[in-house]
């Protein structure tokens, strides 16, 4: 069976350490594919658990010099988020040791070239063996502080994959060792070597880059707030009701089918639906949805979410994993573990990027010997090449942009599963909508009722019929029925709070409509079928007494039925009285989202089952500029088959139940809905809440994460393109200055830190304004 796992990676300082890991993991018989992501320091891994197991796979990780572990559970989630938390603490305090040696050893070693004063026993012209003696003593500490990029750089070129820790060991250790043997020089008495020392060298480079790792980090942790947001939102214990009494028990001991007791101010435990109890509930954290929503027996409620009023009982029918915050949370951090297809020529780079900054190095170093140049001098060289090389930056540039984009997504209610529809996203052309429930609310409201007839028989008295009147009588024959239009009809009275009665006989016709008496009086309520078997004359105007309606029943409901809207007639006694019209109402800011995607270049289409007719209403109604009617369910996916073969990129939104096939064929899926099993598989975009405007907002949050990784990796081709020419002399050459490994260094650091702060900004994102509908 294919299985998919995410495994947390530890030990990678680079983008090259990525590669690694992911070559090494691809040789284990049984993968199929396996994608590091650097930013958040996981591994995404598709094998056949029949050849391949979870085991064989970390032992691949442990082979080439890296540590994979498992974080399904919430404890190990935990326990990664302190490791981190803590590991960044001890980097500040590494930082602050290593950075308290430097300065000293770079006042010592420098100074006294800057006038500044110093002890006559460390002065070079004096005493210069104290001087390179202090040196080295002030150095030892700060590769104490740094002995990782020793640790990790060497075991990588070990295992043949060398990374950036590897160019850093060899660049300081290059520059220990020449200093090293410029003291023995000087023991020797050759006071003349005193200009070969680089103590300094080292360790400002150490320091800098030290500075820049952990800026990197505390940065990172950043880019998945998030994911932290959301975790924070698991409650820790519930109150269920077992024995006859409420107890309090840790959430992972809930049971399905537990009866659980919330009161105000709590948070929601798990899934489930109310039992007993009202309130409104704060869903904002998982819908974006900034009002509270009401909520009473037979609704719904999501674990995390708050109780805001009310207490209330519900029946636990989701726990653990299986609820709508665990798989928000895992949807997250998987499209946050992903790969877009713009990472791949990124990451193609890293991986022959460390040993062709090597050789460069290795070659500047000899072309400079060559031309004349002093042995101090090439050093000096091959330090700075190998300093300023840095992958990190190239490696950073798009998950983190996509880490970032994803969570703020998440934030806004709009899931996006994975990088590569993150991507897509940016480049459609066509957006598809469902119309029924997506378009339309999948909700009947009555729009119209039309009087006909000035007068009807009523009892014994002849009176005026009024619209509350005519609607009452409606009302009262449709709520003995319950058929789904005379729900509308029951809803508008209920909203009017109009009196209803109870008919004394009621008889349903199916296919036509009904028949009910109030005292004396029979009322129909129905279609054209039953008024004329009833005997009304739909095609005359009611004359008695005169209409001033120039138009006949049967115009009226053509005209009506032309709107979309479906007719109903009403007749007391054989006498027309009302004409009624039922519509699916339009979505709230579905003529907003389609102004706003018009306004991004994209085309509009509606699918959906209707006749045309009424399709078309609707679509003049929110502006939509293709109509795709009369399709069949099975045939929706073959529509939007046949709209990519025309060319461009098609997204379609539906509710992610009927119309998942039409969702998977799609270039990009999204399901507009709450979250529902169907349409978490089916699509690649999840809207939380019903709101249509969240399309644009998707599309646009797309188009800025993908400008910001283009920003990101212009700067890191960019820094590297311009750095290592300069690094390697050739301003220097032109009568230029020669670049110090101690700048290197701190250009090195900031290019990264540059990365991640650049792709933070995109936490500042926000959707259109409402405009519209």
């Amino acid at each position: 069976m294919i299985q998919h796992k995410q495994l947390e990676l530890r030990g990678m300082t680079c983008s090259a350490c990525a590669i690694a890991n992911e070559k090494a993991v691809r040789k284990v018989p049984g993968v199929s594919e396996a994608a590091v992501n650097f930013a958040t320091e996981t591994i995404a891994v598709t094998y056949d658990d029949s050849s391949a197991s979870i085991a064989t796979i970390k032992e691949a990780v442990r082979k080439a010099g890296y540590a994979a572990v498992e974080i399904e559970s919430q404890a190990a989630r935990d326990e990664t988020a302190a490791r981190k938390e803590k590991e960044i603490r001890w980097q500040w305090i590494r930082f602050g040791i290593s950075a308290t040696f430097s300065v000293l050893l770079l006042y010592i070693a420098m100074g006294h070239m800057l006038g500044l004063p110093l002890p006559e026993f460390l002065h070079p012209g004096m005493h210069p063996l104290n001087f390179a003696l202090a040196q080295l003593a002030l150095v030892i500490p700060v590769i104490a502080c740094g002995w990782r990029f020793y640790v990790v750089g060497i075991r990588a070129i070990l295992h043949r994959a060398p990374n950036m820790d590897s160019l850093i060991a060899m660049g300081t250790s290059a520059a220990v060792l020449y200093s090293l043997y410029s003291t023995f020089r000087i023991i020797q008495g050759d006071t003349a070597a005193v200009n070969g020392l680089y103590f300094e060298t080292a360790g400002m480079i150490i320091t800098l880059i030290m500075l820049g790792k952990t800026l990197e980090a505390v940065s990172k942790g950043k880019t998945s707030e998030a994911i932290k947001k959301l975790m924070r939102l698991r409650p820790s214990v519930a109150t269920v009701v077992r024995g006859g009494s409420d107890i309090e028990i840790p959430i992972d001991d809930v049971a399905i089918g537990d009866k659980v007791l919330v009161r105000p101010g709590e948070q929601i435990p798990v899934d489930g639906t109310i039992i007993s109890g009202e309130s409104a509930v704060d869903e904002s954290m998982l819908t974006g949805e900034s009002l509270p929503v009401d909520k009473g027996p037979g609704s719904g409620v999501i674990g995390g979410t708050i109780n805001r009023n009310g207490a209330f009982f519900f029946k636990a029918e989701r726990i653990g994993a299986d609820t709508t915050l665990a798989r928000i949370i895992k949807l997250v951090e998987e499209a946050q573990g992903s790969k877009a297809p713009i990472a791949r020529t990124a990451d193609t780079i890293s991986g022959i990027f460390v040993p062709v900054v090597f050789a460069i190095a290795v070659a500047a170093a000899l072309v400079w010997i060559i031309a004349g140049q002093s042995p101090a001098f090439a050093l000096t060289i091959f330090v700075s090449v190998l300093t300023i090389a840095c992958p990190c930056a190239l490696g950073l540039a798009t998950p983190t942009a996509i880490m970032v984009g994803t969570g703020k997504g998440a934030e806004l209610g709009i899931l996006i599963k994975s990088g590569e529809a993150l991507e897509t996203a940016h480049k459609l052309t066509t957006v598809v909508f469902d119309k029924t429930g997506t378009i339309t609310t999948g909700k009947t409201r009555l729009t119209d009722i039309i009087l006909v007839g000035s007068y009807a028989v009523l009892g014994e008295n002849r009176a005026a019929l009024g619209e509350n009147e005519v609607l009452a009588l409606a009302a009262s024959t449709e709520k003995a029925s319950e058929h789904p239009l005379g729900e509308a009809i029951v809803a508008k009275a209920e909203a009017l709070k109009l009196e209803l009665t109870m008919p004394d006989q009621f008889t349903a016709l199916p296919g036509k409509g009904i028949r009910a008496k109030f005292g004396n009086s029979e009322f129909c309520i129905g279609n054209a079928v039953l008024m004329d078997e009833t005997g009304v004359d739909l095609a005359q105007p009611d004359m008695t007494p005169p209409d001033l309606r120039p138009e006949s029943p049967k115009v009226i409901a053509e005209r009506l039925a032309s709107e979309g809207k479906t007719v109903i007639f009403a007749a007391l006694d054989a006498r027309l009285v009302g004409v009624f019209a039922i519509a699916d109402t339009i979505a709230e800011g579905a003529q907003s989202a389609i102004k706003q995607l018009h306004a991004m270049g994209i085309s509009v289409a509606m699918i959906t089952g209707d006749n045309r007719k009424t399709a078309e209403h609707i679509a003049r109604q929110v502006g939509i500029d293709r109509v795709l009617a009369e399709v069949l369910p099975g045939g929706k996916a073959e529509e939007v088959k046949r709209l990519q073969k025309e060319g461009g990129l098609i997204a379609m939104v539906g509710d992610g139940i009927n119309d998942a096939p039409a969702l998977a064929q799609a270039d990009i899926g999204i399901a507009v809905g709450s979250g529902t099993d169907i349409a978490m598989e089916s699509a690649d975009i999840v809207l939380m809440k019903n709101d249509l405007r969240d399309v644009p907002t998707a599309i646009s949050l797309s188009r800025r994460v993908i400008r910001n990784i283009h920003q990101n990796l212009f700067w890191a081709f960019g820094y590297n393109i311009l750095g290592i020419p300069i690094a390697a002399g050739l301003l220097y050459a032109f009568g230029g200055p020669l670049l110090s490994p101690v700048i290197a260094a701190a250009a090195m650091s900031l290019s990264s830190v540059s990365v991640v702060s650049n792709a933070l900004r995109l936490r500042r994102f926000k959707p259109a304004p409402i405009t519209g509908a």
